[in-house]
């Protein structure tokens, strides 16, 4: 953690208030509001990342304190669960390092945190957020099935022959109230790591980061042990109530992880072919039309488990990495 200096107080206080007014804009521009609830985490990482962990902790809270005036209690809580903290926690681990030689490294390097459990930790973040904003807004089937009982009385009213029987409107509210946080769980990991890949960048950019820039291709992988709550998600899914909602978002959470890995093996495999664009353009484009193609990704995230740590040399020399 970085010494606490007026610059990074006040670094804290201006991305705090930043980031409660992106997510008070959220509301304001439905068709943008989930890119601008997940750009709210922008600010908390770049304080976090550049300026230390206090830094980060005065962001979140100066960012709850203004959205608790401006709005209410209810609207700060849940962007503190499901935004701030995760971005302060991600950017606390970004900033982890030891001397290497405690890994049987060299002994002139330090070995950052690895990003294989900085995404696992973000999946953990983001499963334990929504379970406590799900509880905060009470979310459950019944919830999920007015939502649907909404599209289909939109849907009557634009096309007045349209009377789904009541068995399909009734296997439709049990699949939205499983699909609804596993895409929600999945799209939130998605968004944060994108947040934290950006902040990365605009923070070596200004010269300020800790971290060495690692090649994603080779190094951004899930925990091996990141298998065992995604497949508990899957086993719960399928136990109905409010334990199935919660495998479903664990699923969401956690497998967009091993997607996100995915892709990164995708890179790091292709890298070098003469048909490299070509299949990566392909893999992205299926995905997006789709979706169907995101389980071969997941596969792939799947099967390619592996921490890599970044290493800094303490004297000048080439920045290398170690996989354990």
């Amino acid at each position: 953690m970085k010494t606490l200096t007026p610059s990074s107080i006040a670094t804290g206080l201006v991305a705090g208030v930043t980031a409660a007014l992106l997510s008070l804009s959220a509301n304001a521009q439905s068709s943008l509001a989930i890119v601008l609830y997940a750009a709210s985490a922008l600010p908390i990482l770049i304080a976090g990342l550049g300026w230390g962990n206090a830094s980060a902790f005065i962001a979140v809270l100066a960012g709850g304190a203004t959205a608790s005036a401006l709005v209410s209690s209810h609207f700060a809580a849940l962007i503190v669960l499901i935004t701030l903290i995760p971005a302060g926690w991600l950017s606390n681990l970004a900033n982890l390092a030891r001397p290497a030689s405690e890994l049987g490294g060299p002994d002139n390097a330090l070995a950052w945190y690895p990003l294989s459990n900085i995404l696992a930790h973000l999946a953990v973040m983001v499963t334990l957020g929504m379970i406590a904003v799900g509880a905060i807004v009470g979310y459950n089937s019944d919830m999920a099935g007015k939502l649907v009982d909404i599209v289909i009385e939109t849907l009557k009213a634009q096309e007045p022959l349209y009377n789904p029987d009541a068995a399909a409107i009734a296997q439709l509210k049990s699949i939205f109230s499983l699909a609804l946080p596993l895409v929600q769980g999945a799209l939130w990991v998605f968004l944060l790591f994108a947040a934290y890949y950006v902040a990365t960048f605009v923070v070596r950019a200004s010269g300020k980061g800790l971290r060495p820039r690692e090649d994603m291709p080779s190094t951004l992988r899930m925990h091996r042990n990141a298998i065992f709550p995604f497949l508990a998600g899957l086993i719960l899914a399928f136990t109905g109530g409010v334990p199935a909602i919660i495998g479903a978002l664990a699923c969401g959470t956690f497998g967009a992880g091993f997607v996100l890995a995915g892709f990164a093996s995708l890179h790091f495999r292709t890298r070098g072919k003469p048909w490299r664009l070509v299949a990566l353009w392909f893999a992205y484009v299926s995905v997006l039309l789709f979706t169907i193609p995101i389980f071969a990704i997941l596969l792939l995230g799947l099967l390619d488990t592996r921490r890599t740590i970044a290493l800094t040399p303490t004297a000048p020399a080439e920045k290398k990495h170690q996989n354990i």
